[in-house]
């Protein structure tokens, strides 16, 4: 199960690692160069002697020293001598401010030289951008060649992108970090849509009409019986609906489900209006008072406007609380496009993924829900009725990234 996908995955962490592994070394080769070098350099940034020789208390003092400043002096002694010590207080002001300063900036340069050291201590290096890009790059070609749709791995990018930009890395952690990282992106895509399916069946209106759309060939009929034999389970009723009525053997194919789960099923000849049979399936619910009404179509094209239109006509008849869109797994990116077209056409709802177990790819298991924006509610992994389980984002993360 998604075993190109994890290829993909896998090689893009093993390139990245090694990346960061490389550029890790140089960094600690640099580390071990500022180390080794200047001992004495500290010399340097310390001379806080200097100021100290510099002040000009002479000029200041010559000042006073003309015939007429003289002859004033002798005088009126008493303010001289006042002048004086205060010209001297600002001799020495001067001389503490400049000492001062002179520490301060020996104080900045060694507090600017420990913080480079204290930095090339802590292993904060991130991968560089160029070569990031260049690596994503190589990822994109391997997610595009698992069938991931381009706006999935434009999002996976982008946070992957954002992620390994901006944390630091240690060495020989490398790899667990870029894991967390694509696993982190991954789990974002599918995590958009979460719906709880039960609860909305609880909590609507009864008979609640489940309306199931999809390409033949997808295993839709039997999603039916899945959601019928689960919800039996859980102790709901159900009627069955055959609305493919252009294929004899969809008829044939509910009605031998129906009738092994034992649940009422309501059909009409080949070839009549399948909009009829879903009315008189919910009147007989509302009559019987059934929990739920489980409404099969034809397997449509999507590119058939004539049979998309008659899908339309069903809805207007049925108004379902629900439609359901049925995408087989292996189709890869063309179930992504069915999807789109489906949902521009009758509206999507939620999404069942049929062939999921034997999907080696993977590409449509990320796409399709976050693709349309509606929920993936349910996954199939193999033919029996209870093989189709609830989608849990985290399931599909250990699966990728599982051995």
């Amino acid at each position: 199960m998604f075993d190109f996908l994890k290829k993909k995955l896998k090689l893009f962490e093993k390139n990245i690692e090694a990346e960061i592994e490389s550029e890790l070394k140089k960094e600690e080769k640099k580390e071990q160069r500022l180390q080794a070098e200047p001992q004495g350099q500290p010399v340097q940034i310390s001379p806080p002697t200097k100021p100290v020789e510099t002040p000009p208390a002479a000029p200041i003092v010559k000042e006073e020293e003309p015939v007429v400043a003289r002859k004033r002096a002798l005088r009126i002694q008493k303010p001289v001598s006042e002048e004086k010590k205060q010209r001297e207080k600002q001799i020495d002001k001067q001389i503490e401010e400049s000492i001062e300063s002179e520490l301060q900036r020996a104080l900045q340069t060694r507090k600017s030289i420990e913080e480079t050291i204290g930095v090339e201590k802590k292993p904060s290096w991130t991968i560089d951008e160029k070569k990031l890009d260049e690596l994503l790059w190589d990822l994109e070609l391997g997610l595009l060649e698992a069938d991931v749709a381009y706006s999935v791995i434009d999002s996976i990018k982008k946070d992957v992108k954002q992620e390994i930009s901006r944390v630091p890395f240690d060495k020989g952690k490398a790899g667990d970090l870029v894991e967390t990282v694509l696993k982190n992106a991954i789990g974002h895509v599918l995590k958009t849509n979460n719906f709880d399916f039960n609860r909305f069946i609880d909590e609507r209106k009864k008979p609640v009409v489940l309306m199931f759309v999809g390409v033949n060939g997808t295993g839709k009929t039997l999603s039916i019986a899945k959601i019928a034999y689960q919800l039996q389970k859980a102790g709901k009723t159900c009627v069955m609906a055959a609305g493919d009525t252009f294929r004899a053997g969809a008829i044939e194919q509910l009605t031998i489900h129906a009738d092994t789960l034992g649940v009422k099923i309501v059909k009409h000849g080949p070839g009549s209006d399948p909009a009829a049979v879903a009315f008189d399936a919910i009147e007989h619910a509302k009559a019987k008072h059934r929990d739920v009404v489980l409404l099969d179509t034809a397997g449509r094209m999507q590119t058939n406007s004539n049979l998309m239109d008659e899908m339309a006509k069903i809805k207007r008849v049925a108004k379902p609380d629900m439609i359901i869109f049925v995408g087989d797994a292996l189709a890869g990116n063309d179930a992504v496009e069915q999807a789109k077209r489906f949902n521009e056409v009758v509206g999507i709802d939620g999404v069942i993924l049929t062939k999921v177990d034997a999907d080696a790819k993977g590409g449509s298991s990320l796409s399709i829900a976050y693709t349309i924006g509606k929920p993936l509610l349910f996954i199939g992994v193999g033919q029996k009725y209870e093989d189709q389980i609830t989608f849990n984002p985290e399931w599909m993360v250990q699966h990728i990234f599982g051995n």
